[in-house]
């Protein structure tokens, strides 16, 4: 006969499979010795279709489990459901000697070679099916103790499955979160307090392996200016510090070896995120990478609007951005270099800035990274 576990050390178990549900399974036979019952099992039961499913059990030949799923369910005197945290077996709610006449007794029960069946309501809101723990006693009725037993258990169930509820919704939350992310045109990378990479979506990917403005050096994110690189540094020393780059707007100025700008915005990580896979809960914070280019869709209409540019202007603006310096605007735009410096001074004056890295970094504000 296996040892009847402690009260304390059952408890202790129940709210292990609280936090981790995979431990179900283990605690269901800890319960059933605890009880000295026959068979016991997790179960969840609509009242109105009379339908049930079994989680976890143990005790029970999987072959009669599949029986009661398929047919016996809907014959089961108990699928009138007590109230929350009531013990109750088969006597309690119909005439026993008619029950004995009943299928459920002749055809599931009987075989088992069991008599009585007992259960107890765990979830105390409206649940369409809630879920009870179900005990088998064996040969016999339910008696006192193990009735009493059963009851010292209720609540530490109740909470434990409501645990495992909590931690289910913020865990769907955080991998629809992670899908979104993932899915974004911009790149998304995860940096621990190190800078080392936690996660990348694949638009971050897609960067990395091109190793043109961001690189992954052993497993470290790494720029190829010095002085981004000391900015990372300082920005994800931890999560405080990311806080408040974030709060401030804190952007990085990114250049490629042709030298085309990204801009890599501090944001602050979700909890959500940080907390839907084990392998991310070490990310301080994240950056949020695009290139720095405007188009018709996203920001160069408001730019224009805003500081009220001449197509000209605006025209060298685009092209400051998407190109680069002076020489190479005037080849873009097959005009004069004394041209394109006669239009920037104008665009610094009507922005406010008076440096070209500046100049990009205000119109990726503009521009909108979640388009391709």
């Amino acid at each position: 006969m296996p040892r009847r576990p402690k009260h304390s050390e059952l408890i202790e178990s129940i709210y292990d499979a609280g936090l981790h549900p995979e431990l179900w399974s283990d605690v269901i036979v800890m319960v059933n010795d605890f009880i000295g019952s026959r068979a016991c099992g997790l179960i969840s039961k609509n009242p109105v279709s009379k339908s049930g499913a079994t989680h976890f059990y143990c005790g029970v030949d999987p072959h009669y489990i599949q029986l009661y799923a398929e047919t016996y369910a809907q014959y089961d005197p108990l699928a009138r459901l007590p109230r929350y945290g009531e013990v109750r077996n088969i006597p309690d709610l119909v005439d026993f000697d008619e029950y004995r006449r009943g299928r459920f007794y002749q055809e599931w029960l009987r075989p088992q070679g069991c008599a009585d069946v007992a259960n107890v309501v765990l979830e105390q809101s409206a649940s369409a099916c809630p879920m009870l723990l179900t005990v088998i006693p064996g040969r016999d009725m339910l008696d006192a103790e193990k009735r009493a037993r059963m009851q010292s258990l209720v609540a530490h169930t109740s909470r434990a499955l409501l645990i495992n509820k909590a931690i289910e919704r913020k865990q769907q939350r955080a991998i629809a979160l992670a899908d979104v992310v993932d899915r974004l045109a911009a790149g998304v990378i995860l940096l621990d307090a190190a800078c080392n990479i936690v996660h990348s979506n694949p638009a971050a990917e897609a960067l990395l392996t091109e190793a043109d403005v961001l690189q992954s050096v052993s497993g470290r994110l790494m720029a190829r200016s010095s002085e981004a690189n000391r900015d990372l540094r300082d920005i994800f020393r931890d999560a405080g510090q990311v806080a408040l780059a974030a709060a401030a707007g804190r952007k990085i100025p990114l250049m490629s070896r042709s030298g085309s700008y990204h801009v890599a915005n501090v944001i602050a990580l979700p909890s959500l995120l940080r907390e839907g896979a084990a392998d991310r809960c070490s990310a301080v914070g994240a950056l949020f990478v695009w290139r720095a280019e405007l188009d018709g869709r996203s920001g160069a209409g408001l730019i224009d609007r805003t500081f009220d540019l001449t197509p000209a202007e605006l025209r060298v603006l685009q092209s400051i951005v998407a190109v680069g310096g002076v020489p190479e605007t005037a080849i873009a735009l097959g005009i004069a270099e004394t041209t394109v410096k006669t239009h920037l001074h104008r665009v610094f004056a009507k922005t406010g800035v008076s440096r070209q890295a500046d100049l990009v970094k205000l119109a990726a504000g503009f521009s909108n990274p979640l388009v391709h």
